[in-house]
């Protein structure tokens, strides 16, 4: 693993030459190291490392005075590690002394680098280890990279080490997360992964260490609360501040920890701890404005009840992450938190995510595909808070919702007076609006097929032209899309193009239905507290009831069932009596599906089409019957879902539920 003793040689003559000579080329911060190395610890690179590690007893001292650290840290550098898929790298955690308390690695990996003293244990300082990832990180108190021969001794020559530090709720430095690995590429992409675990460390950091402090959190920007972007106080029953992450400080304009403390939270902005309780609770826990005193500056934020608080509402699981998120490896623990509180807790979702997340790091189009209501929407927004673009605006675009005159203009925009009824001072473009962020195409396969051709110029080129104009305006943004159509079907029926269905689908992703999700009992309970304010709760009757049915508007269908159902209740726990169009669901076929000889359809007992499956068979009985309720108006039946009538047609056609004309 080391180099040769002639290269060796060269190695240490190459260092010394150059802090001798006091003229340095290349990394500044590596240089600096090496200065340190010979003037500060009097190290010689020609001399064989021995490597340092400390004893067990010492070893596990150090762990139990970095628990809280090590047990914030530790599932967040397993999903890294995940992440990474490299074999041939390990995700550590130093203290502050450079010892490493956690280590992530392959066995294989682990047992090749352990006798270099890159094991638990080890120490990795400057003036143990001469220049590396962690012990530069510390020295320097920021992120760097060593790369193979910027390292000081020769034996770490074929390591590259990135690392950043980890941050305690005061502004001080807890710990440092490094990545080591055989790469000998540039580790930037690699340095805002590990940024983004370490803001993701500090965050539950923040929360484990001040568990009966309440909660506020705030951004500029509504759409980043609830994200790894955030701003977040932790503030005393008295209202005064105790601590801080670095996005609330950077936010606030302040350089430390110092500026704030103690201070109580309406010197800062023009409101209350109370104020914002009771703000944020009438407003379900989504982010409400406040201003910043003596300052125009308005800031969007939520405020909660302490988490050691038995009476605190249920609170979004925490990202992105992704994250997702939010935002990115928060599955680990159990969930990716979305900007809207969603959480992604079922496996397959959560691997979704991550495997979005490594994609669109390398501006790779991504198409979501599943049912209707499925997530699909909320999953691309989970995504964007995690990408390069999440500084950027997520522009959505529903292509089946808009008629087919206006895509174009939505789309592409257009200049003052291009046509009949166009605003005087024309119009921005979904797509421009999107620029340095990330454009949503949701039902992508219901585009008209020649905005289709357009569509594939102004990927393939990153230029949009605005209707009326012929002037051209480049582009950067990432592309989400997703449709409810087995676009390779549509292809093959020259209803979609081809070209444009592979330059959409650098990756394509299923997303499961409600039924299908394994997580289905604890999104259930999360989108009562949200659609309830935290007061909602269930009977077990009516819990069963959820669980069983099977959901064919999936989690839009399950958000307007709990709110309707919330409201029923009125405080009260939800009963079946609360839960009246899933009870008829539930109903035998005889009570629930009474004959209308007068109604356009033909007759539920009909025989079911050979075609289905036994999911398809059932979904296909419950919009009979959501059909009979609502006297077979598809207008009302598509409000229930919250689906456009577009969409409900083609469901209806699909399951071969025949309707002789349209509402």
């Amino acid at each position: 693993m080391s180099l040769s003793l002639r290269d060796a040689h060269r190695h240490a003559d190459r260092i010394l030459e150059r802090v001798r000579g006091g003229a340095h080329d290349g990394n500044e911060v590596v240089a600096q190291s090496w200065t340190r190395c010979v003037n500060e610890y009097r190290l010689d690179p020609a001399r064989r490392h021995e490597p340092a590690v400390v004893s067990r007893a010492e070893l596990e001292d150090r762990r139990a005075r970095r628990a809280d650290v090590i047990a914030c840290a530790r599932y967040e550098m397993t999903t890294l590690f995940q992440q990474l898929a490299d074999t041939e790298s390990a995700v550590v955690l130093t203290d502050t002394d450079g010892v490493i308390v956690h280590m992530v690695s392959t066995p294989e990996f682990g047992a090749e680098v352990g006798p270099l003293g890159l094991r638990v244990g080890g120490r990795w300082s400057e003036a143990a280890a001469g220049t590396n990832g962690m012990g530069t990180c510390l020295a320097a108190a920021g992120p760097v990279s060593v790369r193979r021969e910027d390292h000081f001794f020769p034996e770490f020559a074929q390591l590259t080490c990135s690392a950043v530090p980890v941050y305690d709720p005061q502004g001080e430095i807890a710990a440092v997360l490094d990545v080591t690995s055989r790469s000998s590429l540039m580790q930037q992409h690699l340095l805002v992964l590990l940024g983004m675990t370490a803001r993701m460390i500090e965050n539950r950091l923040l929360d484990a260490r001040f568990r009966a402090a309440h909660p506020l959190h705030f951004h500029a920007r509504p759409e980043f609360v609830y994200t790894l972007h955030e701003g977040k106080l932790a503030i005393g029953e008295d209202g005064r501040i105790l601590a801080a992450n670095r996005s609330a400080l950077f936010q606030l304009g302040l350089q430390s920890m110092d500026e704030i403390r103690d201070r109580r939270l309406d010197e800062l902005f023009e409101t209350s701890l109370e104020d914002m309780l009771q703000r944020s609770s009438s407003a379900s826990f989504h982010p409400v404005v406040m201003y910043r005193a003596n300052a125009a500056l308005r800031f969007f934020a939520v405020a909660r009840r302490p988490a050691s608080d038995p009476h605190a509402p249920a609170q979004a699981v925490a990202p992105v992450a992704t994250a997702a998120a939010n935002t990115a490896r928060a599955a680990a623990r159990g969930g990716v938190r979305t900007p809207d509180g969603t959480t992604f807790g079922d496996p397959r979702l959560v691997r979704h995510l991550e495997t979005a997340r490594r994609v669109v790091a390398r501006r790779t189009p991504v198409l979501l595909t599943g049912e209707t209501g499925s997530g699909k929407e909320v999953f691309a927004r989970a995504l964007h808070e995690a990408s390069p673009h999440a500084g950027g605006a997520f522009v959505a675009v529903n292509c089946a919702s808009l008629p087919e005159t206006l895509i174009e203009s939505e789309l592409f925009g257009y200049r003052a007076g291009a046509f009949t009824g166009a605003q005087r001072n024309g119009r921005r473009g979904k797509i421009l609006q999107a620029d340095g962020g990330t454009l949503f195409l949701d039902e992508i396969g219901d585009m008209p097929l020649e905005l289709q051709a357009r569509l594939l110029r102004v990927l393939d080129e990153r230029q949009v032209t605005p209707l009326g104009t012929e002037e051209t305006h480049p582009v950067d943004f990432q592309l989400v899309s997703a449709s409810h159509c087995h676009l390779p079907t549509l292809v093959r029926e020259g209803r979609f193009r081809e070209d444009l269905y592979y330059r959409l689908a650098g990756i394509e992703l299923a997303l499961p239905a409600l039924r299908e999700r394994s997580d289905r009992r604890e999104l259930l309970h999360a989108v009562l507290a949200a659609e309830s304010e935290g007061s909602g709760t269930l009977t077990p009757e009516a819990e069963r009831l959820l669980m069983d049915y099977a959901w064919p508007g999936n989690v839009r269908q399950l958000r307007h069932v709990l709110r309707s159902a919330a409201a029923l209740a009125d405080g009260r726990p939800i009963t079946r009596e609360h839960l009246p169009s899933l009870q008829a669901a539930a109903a035998p076929p005889a009570l629930a599906l009474p004959v209308a000889p007068a109604q356009p359809a033909a007759a539920p007992a009909e025989p079911l089409p050979v075609k289905l499956n036994p999911i398809q068979a059932n979904e296909r009985q419950v919009l009979l019957q959501l059909l009979e309720q609502h006297r077979w108006n598809v207008s009302n039946v598509a409000k229930a879902l919250d689906v456009s009538r577009n969409t409900l047609y083609r469901k209806l056609h699909k399951l071969h539920i025949e309707v002789s004309h349209p509402d």
